[in-house]
């Protein structure tokens, strides 16, 4: 049996450790703990901080890892993993602005703000972890480049 690449294993926990403390701040806020929803926020942050500097590292100087699947599904996995992209990246805006508009104490934003990150970030973490498990999991990963490599023609 193959080992999981350590680093992308690493960094898809960091993604759902995020989602989990979303989640976990989302019940906090309802049931009024609003000291424990804040810190439950910060450390869910933290988490996809922590996602998205080992990402960006691994993507510029180890690089990314082609899908290795099938070639009949590989145009199903490049839209999934475009629409993933686009997800992750509109979560990664609001949750920057939802944490500002909460710590800012500008709620009536928060408050409409908040649960639309929320599920945008569920199912960022959703479908990070489907993408984690097509190029890892179900399939060998295909070839990977690092982006030094590939500007500078290494």
């Amino acid at each position: 049996m193959d080992s999981l690449p350590i680093l992308p294993t690493i960094s898809t926990s960091f993604i759902v450790l995020s989602a989990i403390t979303v989640a976990i701040g989302w019940w906090q806020i309802k049931q009024r703990k609003i000291e424990a929803h804040k810190k439950t926020m910060f450390f869910a942050a933290v988490f996809a901080l922590i996602f998205f500097i080992i990402y960006a590292s691994r993507t510029i100087f180890i690089g990314n890892t082609s899908f290795g699947g099938p070639d009949d599904i590989k145009i199903y996995y490049t839209i999934f993993l475009v629409f993933h992209i686009t997800l992750a990246t509109i979560g990664a805006v609001f949750g920057i602005v939802s944490l500002l508009t909460g710590y800012k104490n500008k709620l009536s934003i928060h408050r409409k703000l908040g649960p639309i990150t929320s599920f945008i970030w569920f199912f960022t973490a959703i479908t990070g972890v489907a993408v984690y498990l097509l190029l890892y999991v179900f399939y060998k990963g295909g070839e990977t480049t690092s982006m030094i490599k590939a500007i500078l023609g290494l």
